[in-house]
């Protein structure tokens, strides 16, 4: 490299952060705070490629630097300069004192902003999760940096929007993907705290729309093919769109068969059957059952929580016998709670003459967990919190070694949280889903670092300390997991990173560690949930009302983090609420996508803690299951096939509900095997399995009552606490 050559690179100015070369920079809008920064240069432009034939020592030696100096030097100036940007724009708004003040300078900032193309208006340039209408474009200029420009039908955004740019326009690509959304944390612009304030959400949504097209940039530049999106529906007033195989297997059975349907509701109707089925059942199933429901109301599809207790209800209204379609606990719950509420008489009947497992259920029913319970019981004052989804049998053995209480993914926090309040001195002991509580855990321990208002907004009686102190009293299980939440790891994850960072996010509490941060970071922004199935569909279903309310074409783009038979549910939600609006003349169109993080592997080689995968019990039981019914032949029903689909859902078909209605009643006892287990054994101390089974559960139901543990179960636990004894 010539003299020439380092002068015209060392001393080209560095790249005004103003997006329109036109733009007058001098603009009062813009302060000093966010002008282009210079690094002040006086280094003499010499570089000793060659030696000189006749070297005269200089006027002052280090005035002469070899060429990889002046390179650094010059690295050095280009790469603190949006790290500078950012600290002095920071100290501007953090120099006003008054939150008018604030928004002042914001709405100044706003005027500032150049002119945004009309062109440039369209639904692949939104920002998605902002209030208002954002556009954000970006480029790669001549010098190999970024380029960004934005525009908002909102004053404020149109602020955030500048400042944004200001930062990071001009800066090099790997400058951008280093700024974090915290760092813009301290941007506290309207005077309320930066969580507290959905505006505020806009710096993030912003940046990662940014970066998202910054990484798309640099895949180009790089030539790299980029990464193929997952399958996806989407859903609209005028249809459904199936992008990729998966997609379309699963749209198949959307638009179900009228004869049916026909069949399944004049069977139902004829012999008082009611039907209750999970969230996670086939495509094909749900389809029939959701539009049989309309002409036949005692059919529901919900959480594994609600099916109980929906088929006490449909026994008052008259139903005679109740089929599940589920796994073989759901059913066993449903058999038991009929019997406590003195519905003995009311048939329930499972989908399969065979066993329909759970891997959950079965981690809970090996040696390890009883060996984690009975660790437990030699900790008093303990309290044994146990996930919904395992056998009464489990529930009821757990109860005798620890007091126990059930709860969901959607209760589950809170229920733990009131535990520590209500018990001192508490060990908590959560399983056997070993994702979930790793992610209890370190929900927990960001809690910690919060301030008391937040924690208080979560639990009203926690504050730092108390946090703090709980955290070496909870307990979780190592060795137990869903096989398909298990999928959601390290591969999916960066997947969605690269392609659907600015999407909203979903995420059920049993993903692996690296989902639930994921999503956790997406629900600070507003953009996620972490949750229950019924969570992730009122979340949905909120977000798409709010895009409706505003009455603007919109395109919402969801990534569904749980078992993909949610979305048949998500359809008919999203289909209801599109249809309504659509009553009205003139009302915007809205399009809702739902992407499936499809796998190569349903599950994956990692686990919890990086050395176990699936236990044995799980790994024989699989072995089993070559083909399971599912949507589609090879499409999402195989072991080793590439979907987010459970292979025992998968055993609940339609032909098998079908073949058991028309069969009832069970004159000839034909249908034996497909009964409910109805527990007549007794535990160990001699009391009956479905008695003590079910005292768990009745727990649970006073917490939802009340929000507060019941005075049994605080009695057992400290009784235990006092002499040792066994819960009586």
């Amino acid at each position: 490299m010539d003299s020439a050559a380092i002068a015209r690179r060392l001393l080209r100015p560095i790249p005004n952060i103003n997006p329109n070369p036109n733009h007058n920079s001098s603009s009062p809008f813009l302060s000093t705070r966010c002008r282009p920064w210079r690094r002040p240069i006086s280094l003499s432009v010499r570089c000793l490629q060659t030696p000189n034939p006749n070297p005269t020592p200089p006027p002052n030696p280090g005035s002469l630097l070899a060429c990889s100096a002046i390179a650094a030097r010059e690295a050095s100036a280009a790469q603190d300069l949006p790290r500078l940007r950012l600290r002095r724009l920071v100290d501007e708004f953090r120099s006003l004192p008054e939150p008018i003040d604030r928004v002042k300078r914001l709405l100044a900032r706003a005027s500032a902003l150049p002119r945004f193309p009309e062109a440039d208006r369209v639904p692949s340039n939104r920002v998605m999760g902002c209030t208002a209408q954002v556009w954000v474009t970006a480029s790669l200029d001549d010098l190999g940096r970024m380029r960004f420009a934005a525009d908002s039908d909102s004053e404020i955004t149109k602020g955030f929007c500048f400042c944004v740019i200001s930062v990071l326009d001009g800066a090099l690509p790997e400058e951008v993907l280093d700024v974090k959304p915290e760092d813009f944390g301290d941007l506290n612009v309207v005077g309320l705290p930066g969580r507290a304030n959905s505006r505020v959400n806009t710096w993030h949504n912003v940046l990662i729309s940014m970066q998202k097209r910054t990484k798309a940039l640099i895949a180009e530049g790089e030539g790299r093919t980029p990464a193929e999106p997952f399958p996806s529906l989407v859903i609209g007033v005028d249809g459904i769109q199936a992008k990729g195989s998966y997609a379309e297997a699963q749209a198949m059975f959307l638009s179900p068969n009228e004869l049916k349907i026909k069949e399944l509701v004049n069977v139902l109707r004829e012999k008082k059957i009611g039907v209750v089925a999970h969230f996670y059942m086939d495509p094909e199933v749900q389809g029939i059952l959701t539009a049989a429901r309309k002409q036949w109301p005692h059919i529901h599809i919900s959480d594994s929580l609600v099916m109980a207790d929906t088929a006490v209800k449909m026994a008052e209204a008259g139903c005679q016998y109740i089929t599940v379609l589920g796994v073989d606990f759901m059913s066993e719950n449903v058999r038991a709670i009929l019997d406590q509420a003195g519905f003995e008489k009311v048939g329930v009947y499972r989908m399969s003459n065979e066993q329909i497992g759970c891997s959950l259920a079965d981690a809970a029913a090996s040696p390890t967990y009883m060996d984690f319970l009975e660790a437990a019981s030699k900790s008093p004052p303990s309290l044994h919190v146990i996930y919904i989804n395992t056998s009464l049998e489990t529930k009821a053995q757990g109860h005798e070694l620890v007091p126990t209480i059930t709860c969901t993914s959607s209760n589950v926090v809170p229920t733990i949280l009131q535990a520590f309040v209500q018990i001192p001195d508490l060990d908590v002991w959560y399983g056997p889903d070993s994702y979930m509580g790793a992610n209890i855990a370190e929900l927990f321990r960001q809690m910690a670092s919060m301030s008391d208002e937040e924690i208080a907004e979560i639990h009203p009686e926690h504050n730092r300390n108390s946090i703090k102190s709980l955290l070496p009293r909870l307990h979780y299980y190592q060795d137990g997991n869903c096989i398909v939440h298990d999928m959601f790891g390290h591969d999916v994850v960066e997947r969605i990173k690269e392609l659907y960072c600015d999407a909203f996010l979903t995420a059920h509490f049993e993903v692996p560690g690296e989902m639930f941060s994921l999503a956790m970071e997406a629900k600070r922004r507003g953009m996620g949930v972490v949750g229950s199935t019924q969570n992730i569909l009122d979340f949905i279903k909120i977000r798409v009302q709010e895009a409706l309310d505003r009455n603007r074409d919109d395109h919402l783009q969801f990534v569904l983090g749980t078992e993909s038979g949610m979305v048949t549910s998500i359809v008919a939600a999203v289909r209801g609420l599109l249809g309504s609006s659509e009553s009205s003349s003139g009302r915007a169109k809205v399009k809702v996508e739902i992407v499936f993080p499809v796998s190569s592997d349903s599950v994956s080689k990692t686990s919890v803690n990086g050395s176990h995968g699936l236990d044995s019990i799980t790994a024989n039981d699989l072995a089993k299951l070559v083909v399971v019914p599912g949507v589609a032949t090879g499409e999402g029903c195989s072991i080793h096939g590439g979907c987010a689909s459970c292979p025992y859902m998968k055993m609940n078909s339609l032909r098998s509900l079908l073949r058991i209605c028309h069969q009832l009643p069970d004159k000839d006892g034909t249908l034996w095997a497909y009964e409910a287990s109805r527990f007549n054994a007794t535990t160990p101390l001699g009391k009956s399995v479905a008695e003590v089974g079910c005292e768990p559960i009745l727990h649970m139901r006073h917490f939802q009552a009340t929000k507060r543990l019941p005075e049994k179960l605080v009695h057992q636990v400290l009784k235990q606490s006092s002499d040792g004894a066994a819960v009586s």
